[in-house]
């Protein structure tokens, strides 16, 4: 089973899904919850937080957490990781997603609705840093520029990451 991570409204869950990937989604706004099962009818969808999943260790064969990260401080990166590392079973895989930069984007509306939210922006290699201390092994990292006019003007990436498969010799430490 795989997971989508801040899955939002549910069309990444929706597009693994008819790419006939089990598949659940996880957020933790009941309102994304709430417009992810209206929109897509036969997915489960359930609230959780990733500092802390409701999920037993070693039971995800993946994650994919497009944007998820973009509303956790840096300082509770690392918590996040150590749970995704600690569902997937060994030789999981991970597809996260983020904007490249430094520092906080506070935007006063989206869509065309006021809000108050914070979106935290990231180097690539420190979240390549903290996934490897969480015990991931990064294969492949992208990094592509915004499609013009449609999207956020900021760089974005894609790291592909996967929990080694288990050594006898070589206990896996989720303590960082």
């Amino acid at each position: 089973m795989r997971d989508s991570i801040g899955c939002g409204p549910g069309h990444v869950a929706r597009y693994l899904r008819d790419a006939n990937v089990t598949v659940f989604g996880l957020d933790l706004s009941l309102g994304m919850l709430e417009e992810a099962r209206r929109l897509n009818s036969g997915i489960p969808f359930r609230e959780g937080n990733m500092l802390s999943l409701d999920i037993p260790a070693g039971t995800l064969a993946g994650i994919v957490a497009f944007y998820a990260i973009v509303n956790i401080p840096e300082e509770l990166l690392k918590i996040a990781f150590q749970e995704m590392t600690r569902v997937l079973t060994p030789g999981g895989l991970l597809l996260i997603t983020f904007h490249i930069g430094c520092g906080v984007v506070r935007p006063e509306e989206l869509w065309g609705v006021p809000i108050t939210m914070d979106f935290c922006l990231f180097e690539t290699v420190q979240i390549r840093q903290d996934l490897e201390m969480a015990g991931l092994s990064v294969d492949e990292v992208i990094e592509r520029d915004p499609y013009p006019e449609v999207e956020y003007p900021s760089r974005r990436a894609y790291i592909f990451a996967r929990r080694p498969e288990l050594c006898a010799e070589l206990p896996l430490r989720l303590d960082l």
